[in-house]
């Protein structure tokens, strides 16, 4: 956070009273405790401009760099890798070595979007111009033009990869619970059985697949096998549970929870060191597949998004035009995020409608096209892997061919706002647990916690079988229809296969139906309490598969409902067209379909990827209407209770600077309400020609500002630019080391003209360290504008004028903290910069 304010000069510039309802206290350097660590940076957020948007070159950079057609020539004489950093300093040459860190960032700050941008400009206009210079420079700009395609291919490749071993190695460590393969251990129940001759399993084991309680008392049936079976899935779970919770502490704790809050917070301009890293990215792996296989409530959906992100963010270095731009790197993120979904659901345009609409808060046409590209290849893979070994690459497909009628609009929408209802209970009492979590001792023992909470879902889990299979299974298992070929509670209705073509009847349910509408309306509320519980805790977790359970549940119960009321009144208006034959023609199947969708977009309010990813899904395009219907319904439903959905409520928990561009600012302040410092206080300021390096190191450790205006003068504060606090360290580090002649009373000038001669030491020459093009505001611009132009300019602070003279700065967490406090919230959760 930035605060131009020295505590022994006053505003001269000062004219004005700040209102009653400006901004709260301010805070410098301010802690986080989720990432466990300090945060001082700048406000910043997304540049939203196309960085291939036509401009002419401006007569100077931002950074003082001539761009003026007279001067191409000495542009051209500067070295590659002094163009890529984008700035050099006065009283070297264009040829000395690049000073280490220059452009770049620390831990928990923003990124300056309009900086890193301006550097890949004139990075690319070097490249461009070299061209024609010989036919190596060719080569090499066709290698940088095609970078960002062989980029987002290597990054569709390996999220393809990994997501099949996590995908084989969570099938194989779920059944682990259950028995073993003792032919072949390594093949999960379903590939143990492929080379059977049985007709039929029994509960949905072959002979060639031995359960626990067969290996231990040569016995399938009995108390003793269900004491014993009972027995081995819970202690499995637990050392399961133990082991993904222990790796994550130890080696990566950036690899727990879901991971969609933090990539959207990354994506938007911050800086969390380590978060896209390998070990984070080996860990969460690895982490993945045992907490799936524990049983625990929570999905592998969001972590994918997570783990794609880290391939995306790792493979970007291979490029240094993606791995040495914040700004670059973050369009490869996007389109790995895309990927992650794209494998987690097997829908590669739902994966790329959800970074566009969830995830990335940048998202222009090229970025588009390659998430496309990326999350198309990720697919394919993943489908040559064929890791659930069918034909489709989900788990969960099914495909129904009965049209819907068009009165079940009214229960569809009725099931949107049930899932409304379920996903706000779900995001307050979570929050709740995380806060409870947080700031109590709990969160000194995560180890616990997660073996705790395994314990309890395994003992409360098995006894119902709906709880005690794999999720995915139990969504499964809820989206189908009724045949010949199932024979789960479910489908215990009073019919006759007798022919195989004939078309399904509509039936009267038997009593394994009302059985099976009890068990599920206990799995029902045991997710969804267990769920509240899970999702946070330090193993990798995700949300999309327990909402869609939860909605699938509601669902099925509420399309079986409306199946026994078709088959007993089928002669009232509402059925009297399509169920008068006496086909079925009501798909209990479409109802769990809508009502996941409902619940989970009342969770993570999507709308248009979550209804793509639900027809991809199901292959069903004839069902988008009710799927549009069932989301709106939740969306609206979950607005109206609470504003935010999870990922949000996530974000504003644990304090990231996220400016949200959905948001509007619907206040009459102006920005000398917001602006820092107050009326009275003082403000820290560099002078262009009259400040020695010592004066300038005393300022830099007498203030913590992250940033500081130059000025002509003390008596003159006529704006001339801006500096970095990390560009200022760095470049008199460098320049002691480097350069001879420089002392502690060496004069720092930031203007390009000579310094009157005198006896002592040589002058340090900074300008072109200097941004002499901030952005800057009048101390009468109402806040509504200065928001905007955050959120769509990409912010990290703009500075406060007054007739052309300096007033004061308005940083990004100033903004988010005069938004709370204007929404009657606490400002001081804002936690970083």
């Amino acid at each position: 956070m930035i605060d131009i304010t020295p505590n022994n000069v006053s505003n001269p510039n000062y004219q004005y009273h700040s209102s009653s309802n400006g901004g709260g206290s301010r805070e410098d350097g301010v802690g986080g405790e989720t990432l466990g660590a300090t945060g001082s940076g700048l406000g910043g957020s997304l540049h939203a401009g196309s960085d291939n948007s036509v401009r002419t070159s401006p007569t100077h950079s931002r950074f003082g760099r001539d761009f003026h057609s007279d001067h191409e020539d000495s542009v051209t004489a500067v070295s590659f890798s002094s163009l890529a950093e984008g700035i050099s300093f006065s009283g070297m040459t264009d040829n000395s070595d690049d000073i280490p860190g220059i452009g770049q960032y620390d831990d928990f700050h923003t990124i300056d979007w309009q900086r890193d941008i301006a550097r890949d400009r004139m990075r690319h206009r070097y490249i461009v111009k070299k061209r024609q210079d010989s036919f190596w420079d060719l080569i090499k700009g066709a290698h940088d033009a095609s970078s960002g395609w062989v980029c987002v291919l290597l990054v569709g490749l390996f999220t393809g990869c990994v997501a099949g071993v996590i995908d084989i190695g969570a099938s194989w460590m779920t059944d682990l619970k259950f028995g073993i393969c003792p032919q072949a251990f390594w093949l999960n129940r379903e590939q143990c059985c492929w080379s059977s001759n049985e007709t039929s399993f029994v509960s949905g084991n072959c002979s060639q697949w031995h359960t626990w309680s067969e290996i231990i008392a040569s016995t399938r049936e009995g108390a003793g096998a269900y004491i014993i079976s009972y027995f081995f899935y819970i202690a499995w779970a637990m050392l399961f549970a133990l082991l993904a919770a222990s790796l994550v502490r130890m080696f990566a704790p950036y690899a727990c929870g879901s991971g969609i809050p933090e990539i959207k917070t990354i994506l938007s301009g911050f800086i969390i060191r380590s978060y896209l890293g390998k070990w984070t990215l080996i860990i969460k792996s690895v982490g993945l597949i045992l907490a799936v296989s524990t049983g625990l409530s929570l999905g592998k959906e969001g972590p994918m998004v997570h783990i794609a992100s880290c391939i995306g963010n790792i493979l970007s270095y291979l490029f240094p035009k993606y791995g040495r731009n914040e700004a670059k790197k973050r369009e490869i993120i996007s389109a790995a995020a895309a990927a992650g979904v794209s494998v987690a659901f097997g829908a590669p345009i739902g994966g790329v409608l959800f970074s566009l609409e969830e995830v990335s808060y940048y998202f222009p046409l090229k970025t588009l096209w390659r998430s496309f590209f990326c999350a198309l290849i990720a697919a394919f893979i993943l489908r040559s892997i064929n890791p659930f070994g069918n034909e489709h690459s989900v788990l969960f497909y099914v495909e129904y061919n009965k049209p819907w009628i068009f009165f079940e609009l009214v229960p569809f929408i009725g099931l949107g706002i049930i899932g409304g209802c379920i996903a706000t209970l779900f995001i307050k009492a979570n929050l709740w647990w995380c806060r409870f979590r947080k700031y109590s001792k709990l969160g000194q023992y995560p180890v616990t916690e997660v073996l705790a909470v395994t314990f309890i879902t395994a003992v409360i889990a098995y006894p119902n079988h709906y709880t005690r299979m794999n999720t995915s299974e139990l969504i499964y298992l809820l989206f189908s229809q009724c045949g010949i070929s199932n024979s789960d509670y479910l489908c215990d209705y009073n019919r006759n296969f007798t022919d195989v073509k004939k078309t399904i009847e509509i039936a009267a349910a038997g009593p394994g139906v009302y059985k099976a509408i009890w068990l599920l309306t206990l799995a029902l509320v045991m997710k969804l309490v267990m769920t509240i519980f899970t999702f946070g805790m330090k193993v990798p977790c995700g949300l999309f598969i327990p909402s869609l359970a939860l909605g699938a549940i509601v669902g099925r119960i509420v399309g079986i409902g409306m199946e026994q009321l078709a088959y007993h009144y089928p002669k009232i208006w509402i059925f009297s067209g399509e169920c008068s034959t006496g086909d079925d023609c009501i798909t209990p199947g479409l109802y769990a379909m809508v009502g996941a969708a409902a619940v989970l977009g009342g969770v993570t309010r999507m709308t248009v990827s979550l209804v793509v990813i639900m027809f991809e899904l199901t292959g069903g395009v004839r069902y988008i209407v009710p799927l549009m219907a069932a989301a709106m319904a939740s969306k609206w439903v979950g607005d109206a209770l609470g504003r935010q959905g999870i990922y949000d409520a996530h974000i504003a928990l644990n304090g990231y600077p996220f400016l949200d561009s959905k948001d509007e600012f619907q206040h009459t302040t102006l920005a000398a309400d917001v602006m820092q410092p107050k009326r009275n206080e003082t403000l820290s300021v560099i002078t262009q020609d009259s400040m020695t390096v010592d004066d300038i190191e005393t300022l830099l450790k007498e203030t913590e500002h992250n940033g500081y205006p130059v000025v002509v003068s003390k008596e003159n504060q006529y704006l001339v630019g801006f500096v970095l606090r990390r560009d200022l360290n760095l470049a008199i580090a460098n320049a002691r080391r480097m350069i001879d002649g420089i002392a502690g009373q060496s004069l720092v000038i930031f203007t390009s003209a000579q310094p009157v001669q005198n006896l002592g030491p040589s002058p340090l020459k900074l300008k072109k360290i200097l941004d002499m093009a901030p952005i800057t505001v009048t101390d009468q611009t109402p806040m509504e504008t200065v928001v905007d132009m955050f959120r769509k300019l990409g912010l990290r602070q703009t500075l406060v004028t007054h007739n052309g003279r300096l007033l004061g700065v308005i940083t990004k967490k100033d903004v988010l903290r005069h938004v709370k406090q204007m929404d009657n919230e606490d400002p001081n959760t804002v936690l970083f910069n």
